[in-house]
């Protein structure tokens, strides 16, 4: 049997609870900020306050949030806590999301531009679709 053509499994309430806690954590312009600085390292709240352009103390009750929602971790070196993102599933998640805004939003995205492999094919698939044009 192909895996396009199986049903899927029903989902537990919980798992679905905690899905839609997770989206609920992504709908907000810092959050998402913050969680694409974490995305390759580990960062102080002073220096994703830095990154993301918003005051600390804001910056602290975001974080918050999100280790609640188990969407970051921290690890303490002396007075300071760093963040990270929780697993490669978070990581992935906010990746996609941003990847498709980018798509969405028409034009060869951003993210296509970084690796030139993918902006060739991306001029590829253009100039296929436009006939060369």
């Amino acid at each position: 049997m192909h895996a396009d053509t199986q049903k899927a499994e029903p989902l537990a309430e919980e798992h679905v609870a905690l899905a839609v806690e997770v989206f609920r954590m992504l709908a907000d312009l810092t959050r998402v900020h913050l969680l694409w600085a974490l995305l390759d390292h580990e960062l102080s709240v002073g220096e994703l306050a830095a990154a993301v352009r918003r005051p600390a103390a804001g910056v602290s009750q975001h974080l918050a949030k999100l280790r609640m929602a188990r969407l970051v971790e921290t690890r303490r070196q002396g007075t300071t806590v760093f963040y990270r993102i929780e697993n490669s599933h978070i990581r992935q998640l906010v990746q996609d999301a941003v990847y498709h805004a980018e798509h969405a939003s028409g034009g060869v995205p951003q993210h296509h531009r970084v690796d030139r492999g993918l902006s060739m094919l991306a001029q590829d698939t253009y100039d296929t679709e436009t006939g060369g044009t």
